[in-house]
Parts: C-alpha cells; sequence; structure tokens
C-alpha cells in the first residue's frame, strides 16, 4: 500500500520591482527576484520616492534644533 504523500506547495509571487513571477521558497531575494530589483527598490526608499503617509509637520513650529516649542 502507498501512503498519500503531501507535495508541498509550490508558491509564486510577483516581483515588487519588476513584476516577473519569483518562487518564495529557497530565495535568497525574496520577494525580489534578484540582488538587482532589490537595489533598485532600496535606492527607491533613500531617494524618498517611496513615501509612508504621516502627520504633516509645520516647520514654522520647530526650534532650530528640531524640536518643538
Amino acid at each position: 500500500m502507498v501512503a498519500n504523500a503531501v507535495e508541498p506547495r509550490r508558491t509564486t509571487v510577483r516581483c515588487p520591482t519588476c513584476r516577473a513571477p519569483v518562487p518564495w521558497a529557497n530565495n535568497p531575494h525574496r520577494p525580489f527576484c534578484s540582488e538587482r530589483c532589490r537595489m533598485v527598490d532600496l535606492g527607491n526608499w533613500a531617494s524618498e520616492r517611496y513615501r509612508v503617509p504621516g502627520d504633516v509637520v509645520d516647520e514654522d513650529d520647530e526650534t532650530p534644533d528640531g524640536s518643538s516649542e
């Protein structure tokens, strides 16, 4: 009698940078497809192309050292 073996799911995601399909398992760059796409994404964050929404800061209310009065 052969046991009913369960085959592991092969999850594939899309690379956030180039949108190529990428295997999730055993991928050292996940969720990216390559080191290049990973660095492109990091560069976008560093150049402020991506932003996380937050409260608007009124620069007139700050002292020169950056603290609020």
